[in-house]
C-alpha cells in the first residue's frame, strides 16, 4: 500500500470522525436547547444556560449553529426525523381510496404533534416577539399548507358535491387546528391513536361524497 494512499485514508477517517463529532455536538445542544425552550420560554433561555445545561463550552456553541435561531433550526430538524412522516406521507398520496389518504393524512398530523407538540409552542412563543422567527414559522406553516393542498388535488373528482379544493383546504386546516390536539389529547386525557381515528373520520366525513 503506498503512503499516499495511506495518507490519505487516514484524513478521510479523521474527517468522518470530526463531523461526527459536530453532529453529536449540535445533537446535544439541540437537546439542551429544547427543553430548557419549553420550560423556560425561548427569549428567557441564553445560550450560557444551554452551555450550562449541555455540558458544552458556550464558544463551541457559537462555532456550531452560530445563535438561538440557528438551534431552533436544528430542533426542527430533529423533530421532522423524529416523527418520520415522510413514508406516510408516500402513502398518503400513493393510496387508490381518497378516504385512506385522509386516514394517512390523520396519522401523519398525530404523528408530527405527538413527537413535536412542544416545538411547536416554541416557535410561537419565539414569534411573539422576533420578526424573524414569526416569518420562519409563517414558511413552516405555508409548506404544511402546500403539500395538503396537493393531498387534496389527488381528490378532487371524490370531494362532496360543493366541496372545492379551496373549501376543502379551509375545512381541512380548521380539523388539523393545532389546539384540538392540546384539548383533546393534553387536557381531556385522549390518547393520540384516539385523536388520530377521530381526526381521520371527521375528514371523510366533511370531505368526500
Amino acid at each position: 500500500m503506498s503512503t499516499n494512499y495511506s495518507h490519505r485514508v487516514t484524513v478521510k477517517g479523521s474527517l468522518g470522525h470530526r463531523h461526527r463529532q459536530a453532529e453529536e455536538t449540535k445533537t446535544q445542544v439541540a437537546r439542551a436547547a429544547r427543553r430548557l425552550f419549553a420550560e423556560r420560554g425561548y427569549h428567557a433561555t441564553t445560550v450560557a444556560a444551554i452551555s450550562e445545561d449541555a455540558g458544552i463550552p458556550e464558544q463551541t456553541i457559537y462555532s456550531a449553529l452560530g445563535s438561538k435561531a440557528r438551534i431552533l433550526e436544528r430542533i426542527t430538524t430533529q423533530w421532522m426525523i423524529d416523527a418520520d412522516t415522510a413514508a406516510l406521507a408516500e402513502q398518503s398520496l400513493q393510496a387508490p381510496m381518497a378516504a385512506d389518504r385522509l386516514r394517512l393524512l390523520a396519522a401523519i398530523n398525530r404523528r408530527q404533534l405527538e413527537v413535536g407538540w412542544d416545538v411547536i409552542g416554541i416557535y410561537r412563543e419565539a414569534a411573539r416577539a422576533d420578526p424573524r422567527m414569526a416569518r420562519t414559522l409563517r414558511g413552516i406553516l405555508a409548506a404544511r399548507e402546500g403539500e395538503i393542498r396537493k393531498l387534496l388535488l389527488t381528490m378532487h373528482d371524490d370531494l362532496a358535491p360543493g366541496v372545492t379544493v379551496s373549501l376543502a383546504l379551509d375545512i381541512t386546516l380548521a380539523l388539523l387546528n393545532l389546539e384540538a390536539y392540546s384539548l383533546l389529547v393534553t387536557e381531556r386525557g385522549w390518547t393520540p391513536a384516539r385523536y388520530e381515528s377521530w381526526l381521520g373520520d371527521l375528514l371523510v366525513r366533511h370531505l368526500l361524497r
